[in-house]
């Protein structure tokens, strides 16, 4: 439960400072998208295929504060991602997109609660999706740039 409050207080975080983030570091919707479901992928197979050293790999004695369930499990590259392109191209829906953020962390918890293994599966075809919304993106944007 702390670590699905930490996940959603850093995708809130992320709503409103993604877009400054993405012009801070020059990046581009495309990128971002590939890059988000890349890791998400790797991440979903991990949750899938687990082994007995845990989804990312052996920890350091203690408990850690957030890492390794709300970041970068909950809140991770993919959901950052997603949230920062979904408030950058629409500012004035920030309490639309806060309300299916909400939505979306209560199912998070649920499945978190219930199954591992499901939350996976759900994750890679999140991921697959990312990657591919991220190459036609790149490809369209290929197609309208000349070199």
């Amino acid at each position: 439960m702390r670590e699905w409050a930490i996940a959603l207080a850093v995708l809130l975080v992320f709503v409103f400072a993604g877009e400054g983030v993405l012009t801070l570091f020059g990046l581009s919707d495309a990128s971002l998208r590939i890059a988000g479901g890349v890791i998400l992928f790797l991440i979903a197979l991990r949750m899938i295929f687990q082994s007995g050293t845990g989804l990312f790999g052996a920890l350091p004695q203690g408990e850690p504060l957030i890492v390794p369930l709300a970041i970068p499990a909950i809140a991770g590259p993919g959901a950052m991602a997603t949230v920062i392109i979904l408030a950058s191209h629409a500012p004035l829906r920030t309490v639309e997109w806060i309300g299916a953020l909400s939505v979306a962390m209560l199912v998070a918890l649920v499945v978190l609660l219930f199954a591992e293994r499901l939350l996976g599966l759900i994750f890679t075809a999140f991921a697959i999706e990312m990657l591919l919304r991220g190459i036609e993106t790149f490809v369209t944007q290929l197609r309208v740039t000349p070199p």
